[in-house]
């Protein structure tokens, strides 16, 4: 895949390079969702996530594929994957990696680094949540930099990276909450639902066979890294910038001008939710092929954008409302 792009000022180059770009990411799309079955916008918003450069939080019950989505994005994408596995024992040095003290032939002794799995171009981090704080704070420069400190020294991460780390929302025995600093960093937030029917017959009778059909490879990591940068470049229109500064601003509790937001929310989202929505909603109209983000992409896209960034009251806990009702009022409010 070849994309060239000069300007983003350049219109004509822009055009050419999303319908280049966009039957690519269409094939990439269909690739994984050969293998991850009824799980269409599970699909979209963690592709919508990686053309972003951002990281994706997965939530869901187990059995739900989370694992097998980031295995076969990994493969789809070109990118190398590691995967970590969370537990309370495990300490930021098995994350980042660590230095060892070597002796050369002649008696020389020096420090020499080993490379933990956080070097990877796409790291699962499973069951964060199973981490301790300690660790997952381990987390936190490699997401925000993309680079890690190890005994005062930086190490530049691979490009592109992106952690991708699943939570288990019904057993939070031995759990640690993550602190809302990491919730931030992570791009989306996706909730994963059980497939339907037919979805999960087809399931079946494909993963029950003598054998499974592999993920196959459509794009590379230079691939991507072009999709991201176009992804930049798409322009988006004065009208919907200020939509945009509009419904991320009226859910903070402190300056908005609705009702429910004031009676409800005890924080809303920082100024990371504008720029994470800006972004989304590009990479939203690049995977569909169009040239610029419209109103549709914002309702589309509020939700995984601002569920893991706002927090509800005690008043709100009492009266029953959950956060992607309080999300659905901000939008209706924006919308008309």
């Amino acid at each position: 895949m070849t994309i060239s792009v000069n300007s983003a000022n350049n219109n004509q180059t822009v055009t050419k390079s999303v319908d280049t770009v966009s039957q690519k990411i269409q094939q990439a799309k269909l690739a994984v969702s050969k293998v991850i079955f009824g799980q269409s916008r599970v699909i979209e918003e963690s592709m919508i996530s990686i053309l972003s450069g951002g990281h994706l939080l997965l939530i869901g019950l187990p059995g739900l594929a989370k694992t097998k989505l980031v295995e076969t994005l990994g493969k789809v994408l070109g990118l190398q994957e590691k995967r970590i596995q969370c537990t309370p024992d495990l300490m930021p040095a098995d994350i980042l990696g660590s230095e060892i003290l070597d002796q050369s032939p002649t008696g020389e002794k020096s420090f020499r680094f080993v490379p933990g799995p956080v070097f990877a171009q796409l790291l699962m981090a499973d069951e964060i949540n199973r981490a301790s704080p300690r660790t997952q704070s381990a987390l936190l420069q490699a997401m925000q930099e993309k680079r890690i400190s190890v005994a005062g020294l930086y190490h530049e991460l691979p490009k592109p990276f992106h952690v991708m780390a699943t939570q288990n929302p019904i057993e939070q025995e031995g759990t640690y909450p993550l602190p809302e600093a990491q919730l931030d960093r992570f791009l989306l937030q996706v909730d994963i639902n059980y497939p339907d029917r037919a979805a999960e017959k087809l399931m079946l009778l494909a993963t029950t066979g003598a054998s499974e059909a592999p993920a196959q490879q459509v794009l590379s990591a230079d691939d991507l890294l072009e999709a991201q940068r176009l992804v930049r470049q798409i322009p988006v229109g004065d009208q919907l910038v200020e939509t945009i500064l509009n419904i991320v601003r009226n859910g903070r509790p402190d300056s908005s001008n609705i009702e429910e937001i004031k009676k409800y929310v005890a924080w809303g989202p920082g100024p990371r939710a504008t720029q994470a929505l800006m972004l989304a909603c590009r990479a939203r109209a690049l995977l569909e092929g169009r040239y610029a983000p419209n109103f549709e992409d914002i309702i589309a896209l509020a939700k995984p954008i601002l569920r893991h960034r706002m927090a509800l009251n005690f008043t709100a806990r009492s009266d029953g409302m959950g956060l992607d009702q309080i999300i659905d009022i901000l939008c209706q409010r924006i919308e008309n």
